[in-house]
């Protein structure tokens, strides 16, 4: 890179250019976020990963077709949701590893220093993701990314290429499918 550039726009111009060390920046700045959002539609750390890797892959290769109209973030958003849909598709079914550390920071103590109260949020947390990955994919990433990433409306809308109207009515079955999962884990 010749000169310094700060901004994701900046850096995804760049890359467009051919500049790798913008691009390598890029990917330093967002594979986490990509693991996270990979995984929580995955729920497997490998499948996670090889979707992430495939979408750094695929947004190399079509950097040419990034027009500006959105943040680059949310167009690697929607790089990294359709490469884990992706890997959905081939599968058909999606176990949930609840086992895993890496969302244990989604529901860490609260600093009251109560183990029995920090027991029942992990408890509940693990609720929450088994039935989560219960979730039709078409349900669970809307949720993901709105429930876990704070996108807004707009931005998963963009993400998904759908209007907001059908994405607010996807989150809304996918919220009731959840409460319904949830109930039925707990009396079961």
């Amino acid at each position: 890179m010749t000169e310094r550039v700060d901004t994701d726009r900046g850096l995804m111009a760049a890359a467009q250019r051919g500049d790798g060390v913008a691009f390598d920046e890029l990917v330093r700045r967002h594979t986490a976020t990509m693991y996270r959002v990979a995984f929580r539609i995955l729920a497997d750390r490998a499948e996670a990963e090889d979707a992430v890797q495939e979408a750094w892959v695929s947004a190399w290769r079509s950097l040419s077709r990034f027009r500006g109209d959105a943040a680059p973030t949310t167009w690697l958003y929607r790089v990294v949701t359709n490469a884990a849909l992706g890997q959905v598709r081939r599968r058909r079914a999606v176990p949930m590893d609840v086992s895993d550390e890496s969302m244990d920071h989604l529901f860490a103590d609260d600093g009251t220093g109560n183990p029995e109260g920090h027991a029942v949020r992990s408890e509940e947390a693990d609720l929450v993701h088994r039935a989560i990955a219960t979730l039709e994919p078409s349900q669970r990433v809307p949720l993901v990314l709105r429930e876990f990433e704070g996108m807004s409306y707009e931005e998963i809308a963009e993400v998904l290429e759908v209007n907001t109207a059908a994405l607010r009515s996807r989150l809304h079955r996918a919220r009731l499918a959840l409460l319904a999962k949830l109930e039925e884990m707990r009396r079961g």
